[in-house]
């Protein structure tokens, strides 16, 4: 399969993923409703997050932050695409990591065009202790990004 295609494969499963489930919430969750999933541990809570990465700017005021990550959103997808394009060829996973990054910044930039907040919703915990709330894109760029440490930390990914 080209590897266009491969690319253009995964960021439509990843926007539509994140999309889906992200409407799913805000039909179906009232905002700050919970459903239990693995008791004391993870839950479905349907949240408003204006800022960033852990809330970072959620108290500055929308205009700023709508400017700011919308701008940042679109400077990330042209760099992701740059580095798609100087990736050598072989290294498909890497390469499948920046399709991945694509895809959760291009779902949760829907988000912010859309309502000037992202939809999170998956909220794990141990008693008082929550993680910050995230969604599926979160998760994607954390897997996309995860691979890169990898590349970066022992200088090789695997071909397959």
């Amino acid at each position: 399969m080209d590897h266009k295609l491969k690319f253009v494969l995964i960021v439509l499963f990843g926007v539509f993923l994140d999309q889906a489930t992200k409407f799913l919430v805000v039909q179906y969750i009232p905002l700050f409703g919970s459903i239990e999933i693995i008791p004391a541990f993870f839950d479905l809570t349907h949240l408003r997050n204006p800022g960033g990465a852990f809330g970072f700017f959620a108290g500055k005021s929308q205009n700023i932050r709508v400017f700011v990550f919308i701008f940042m959103a679109f400077l990330a997808l042209f760099l992701i695409l740059w580095f798609y394009r100087t990736t050598d060829e072989n290294l498909k996973w890497l390469r499948a990591s920046y399709a991945m990054i694509f895809a959760g910044a291009a779902g949760n930039l829907i988000d912010r065009i859309r309502f000037g907040f992202v939809v999170d919703f998956l909220d794990v915990y141990i008693k008082n202790m929550h993680w910050p709330a995230f969604n599926v894109a979160d998760s994607f760029i954390t897997i996309g990004m995860s691979i890169i440490v990898y590349h970066v930390v022992f200088n090789k990914i695997p071909e397959n």
